[in-house]
């Protein structure tokens, strides 16, 4: 008898908790927007910690969430379900690359963008200090929405000057011959017959484009563990515009 009555009462949840889904409508198309930056630790928008890891990233502090065109949940983690509407249309090249340049700006005025490359998920670039010649960060456009931020992954959790890699400590282990080597190595296995087809030093590892022929994907190289993250989150390849003047 007991038994049964706590079926009857899950069941009876279950069927409360379809009910207020079905009032509330289809799900909408997201877009986030990031509304405001704290120069810093973690670059805009990581985690959710003002002050220290940027707001917004982790907890959707600082970010407004709308209607927008394409996808039907969330693209903060890289369109992990990866859900379209039949009639959803890619924002154009140029909307992304004037998005990811009023990005930049948040990063310094010395900030400037380089190897926009366009995958079939999202934009992507590489934000560079003209100042010093050197690479700092990674940030992407959802290719549907039009939402800009800072790359998740070895961005996220490895860089050194704006990810949770500033608390690395000590000399790096790899060197980008090394990194390269690892990367290679790890290819034989990952994608037969692909090689290294570019390269970029970002702080505190290295990231490497990757293809047979042509470039099929993005990996990335801790320069301290020599740990490899594969970016599975770009969706495949569609072409490449560096920015460099």
């Amino acid at each position: 008898m007991r038994k049964a009555i706590i079926i009857l009462l899950v069941l009876f949840g279950v069927f409360l908790a379809i009910g207020c889904a079905s009032n509330n409508g289809p799900s909408p198309n997201y877009t986030e927007t990031p509304v405001g930056y704290q120069a810093g630790q973690m670059g805009p928008g990581m985690m959710g910690n003002p002050g220290q890891m940027g707001p917004g990233m982790m907890n959707n502090q600082g970010y407004n969430y709308s209607s927008g065109s394409g996808m039907m949940g969330g693209n903060m983690m890289g369109n992990m379900m990866a859900l379209y509407y039949p009639e959803a249309k890619p924002i154009a090249q140029d909307e992304a690359l004037k998005s990811m340049e009023s990005f930049a700006k948040q990063y310094g005025s010395n900030v400037e963008i380089e190897d926009f490359m366009a995958f079939s998920s999202n934009y992507y670039a590489v934000l560079k200090d003209v100042n010093n010649n050197q690479n700092i960060a990674e940030v992407l456009v959802d290719r549907y929405s039009g939402s800009v931020y800072p790359e998740m992954g070895p961005n996220m959790m490895w860089n050194t000057l704006y990810g949770a890699g500033r608390t690395q400590a000590g000399n790096t282990g790899y060197d980008l011959a090394g990194a390269k080597k690892l990367a290679e190595d790890f290819l034989t296995g990952y994608l037969p017959g692909a090689k290294i087809l570019e390269s970029n030093e970002m702080p505190g590892y290295y990231t490497f484009d990757f293809g047979r022929n042509n470039i099929e994907g993005m990996l990335s190289v801790n320069a301290y563990s020599g740990q490899i993250w594969v970016h599975t989150w770009h969706g495949s390849y569609l072409g490449e515009m560096n920015m460099t003047s």
